[in-house]
């Protein structure tokens, strides 16, 4: 069975030639692109599952690219991780607003960008699965992660079988978190989830949330992991 086909979008021909051999050595099939406007291209034209997208780039830069692959609605949706340097925070929390699904930041190891490859694609693989089992319910009512059980339908909230009191906006935090477990999540897109996109909250009110969602999962609440300076995700159950 033929691996993933990978796009990385780099304009630094060392960086990109160091991504391409260790894909190439994992299987994967490979294209690579030095610019934003050779990345459009290439994803109107080929089948990409997923892309590896540095956020400095001449021309069209990387959060300009994921903008149009994410608001076009004749490009498939492609998974995005972005390649940043130090002291691009901003443009992270940008970037994963946009759309994009994770991050790393230069200099990396190449064993962690292919743990994060596997990772996406086996997270993209079983969404696939759970939408096609569900057809029109393409969210479930129920999950279950790490003894936690959510039950959307009925808002209830039980770990091991005791439930838990929560307020709406802990409940539809922790169901927002928990249904892309592993996903990096900044703190509007949680309250986008929770309250629709016109809704204007401040970052501390976030953070607030988020403790006093910790503390009624007691033990539990460890799962729900802060990524410095960018959001909240809950731990992926592996």
């Amino acid at each position: 069975m033929p691996k993933e086909h990978i796009l990385i979008v780099d304009d630094e021909e060392d960086i990109l030639e160091l991504i391409r051999f260790n894909l190439l050595r994992e299987g994967y099939s490979v294209t690579a692109a030095g610019n934003g406007e050779d990345a459009i291209k290439v994803l109107r034209n080929e089948k990409i599952d997923l892309m590896i997208l540095d956020l400095m780039l001449p021309g069209i830069d990387g959060l300009e690219v994921t903008r149009q692959i994410k608001n076009t609605p004749q490009l498939p949706e492609i998974p995005v991780i972005m390649l940043t340097a130090k002291g691009e925070e901003a443009d992270v929390v940008t970037g994963l607003e946009l759309g994009a699904d994770d991050y790393i930041s230069k200099p990396f190891s190449p064993r962690i960008l292919l743990a994060r490859v596997r990772t996406i694609l086996r997270r993209k693989t079983l969404l696939n699965q759970k939408e096609s089992k569900n057809d029109h319910h393409t969210q479930t009512r129920q999950i279950t992660l790490f003894g936690i059980l959510i039950d959307s339908g009925r808002y209830k909230v039980e770990i091991d079988g005791s439930p838990v009191d929560l307020t709406y906006s802990e409940f539809n935090i922790l169901l927002a978190l928990a249904r892309r477990p592993g996903w990096v999540f900044t703190r509007q897109q949680i309250m986008d989830a929770v309250r629709g996109d016109n809704y204007v909250v401040t970052e501390r009110s976030i953070d607030v949330q988020i403790v006093g969602l910790r503390k009624k999962l007691g033990d539990h609440g460890k799962y729900i992991e802060t990524v410095r300076g960018i959001g909240y995700r809950f731990k992926e159950d592996t």
